[in-house]
């Protein structure tokens, strides 16, 4: 049992958090299909194909939205992104935040580290706010954890607001403020800015 966990700690040494790129879109669309397959954090109930995998990150990279992968010698084990939080433009400081894992890389630390670079890229671009919206949230679900741990609030529970594997589901909203929130005016140098001059 020593020797398999200083092995994490030393395949943990060599994790680094990059931009993901068109060449992690197999691994990204594997990671997903298990979440969307098995789990209850996606409320999608059939796992996307990889070129509507390829259609989503196009359209996240195009606009300047963040997307990373963690990157374990060589390997995508998990990834993250950020991207509009509803799609009427009075939302535009407000993004969404999604993290996934790939199983066998789960509880060494790898969300943690996807979201607080996330964070920083959110709050390097200009965003005001970020949403969690974490699927059949519980006050014990490691998401809920990841996220408290990083300083976010509840904000929020849908009750019963999904459906999957036979059982209700409730969302949990939580939500963390950047580059001081609502206390000052928008910064006209931010993406969401720049976004909103171009019409997108």
């Amino acid at each position: 049992m020593k020797g398999d966990a200083s092995l994490n700690r030393a395949r943990m040494n060599i994790l680094t958090i990059r931009p993901a790129t068109p060449a992690d879109l197999p691994a990204i669309t594997e990671i997903y299909a298990h979440a969307v397959r098995t789990g209850t954090a996606s409320y999608e109930l059939e796992p996307p194909s990889l070129d509507e995998m390829t259609s989503r990150m196009e359209a996240l990279l195009s606009r300047g939205y963040p997307y990373l992968a963690a990157d374990d010698g060589g390997r995508l084990v998990g990834y993250a992104y950020a991207g509009p939080f509803r799609p009427r433009r009075a939302y535009r400081f407000m993004v969404e935040d999604s993290i996934y894992v790939a199983p066998d890389a789960q509880g060494r630390g790898v969300g943690g580290k996807l979201l607080r670079s996330l964070i920083a890229e959110c709050e390097r671009l200009g965003f005001r706010q970020i949403a969690a919206v974490i699927g059949d949230g519980s006050p014990n679900s490691a998401s809920v954890k990841l996220h408290e741990a990083l300083g976010f609030r509840h904000a929020g529970v849908l009750e019963g607001s999904g459906y999957k594997h036979g059982r209700w589901l409730d969302t949990i909203f939580m939500q963390l403020a950047l580059n001081g929130g609502a206390a000052t005016p928008p910064d006209p140098d931010s993406l969401p800015e720049r976004l909103f001059r171009q019409g997108l």
